[in-house]
């Protein structure tokens, strides 16, 4: 059985969460490796991110995260699996690693209408497009916004932010024209 461990963070600097998963992992897999007296790596490999674009995607993503062990079959509800923010946003239950997100907190003026608002973010199941759109951003380290943040994204960048065309690119140089001897 494969484990996935998701993180959804904003950061204040660019290479805060890269910096933030290698000390996790060094330390955690000490700790794991002392106490389970065993040997090696812990994750299977390196960490896998995507930039997400705040206004659209950020609880597209908070609702993939918290519906993953759903749609693993280890709950049935979001609030039952026990690593879960589901129950500190949708429910108030107390949580000191969570900082609440200005997007959450965008969903309504006080506490209790802001965890309304976020249960019904849950009355409806995230459609197969976005959940695929998720996996595809993530698992290519692609931007997960439109397209005028995936520009922005690849420019800050220096690199490309999105998915390419399938294929073989076309070649630049043309045959000269004319008769062939």
């Amino acid at each position: 059985m494969t484990n996935h461990v998701h993180l959804l963070i904003t950061a204040d600097e660019a290479k805060a969460p890269g910096r933030m998963m290698k000390a996790l992992g060094q330390r955690y897999v000490q700790y794991v490796n002392r106490t389970y007296r065993r040997t090696g790596t812990l994750w299977e490999g390196r960490f896998r991110s995507c930039p997400v674009q705040t206004s659209s995607y950020f609880l597209a993503c908070q609702r993939y995260i918290e519906l993953n062990p759903v749609r693993a079959r280890m709950v049935e509800q979001p609030a039952d699996y026990r690593w879960s923010s589901y129950a500190h946003h949708a429910h108030g239950v107390a949580d000191t690693l969570l900082t609440p997100h200005p997007t959450y907190l965008a969903l309504g003026d006080t506490t209790e209408s802001r965890q309304a608002a976020y249960r019904a973010l849950f009355s409806e199941p995230l459609g197969q497009e976005m959940t695929d759109t998720i996996r595809t951003a993530t698992n290519g380290n692609f931007a997960l916004g439109n397209d005028r943040f995936a520009a922005e994204v690849a420019s800050a960048l220096g690199r490309r932010a999105s998915p390419g065309t399938p294929g073989r690119p076309p070649r630049r140089d043309s045959p000269p024209s004319g008769d062939l001897l």
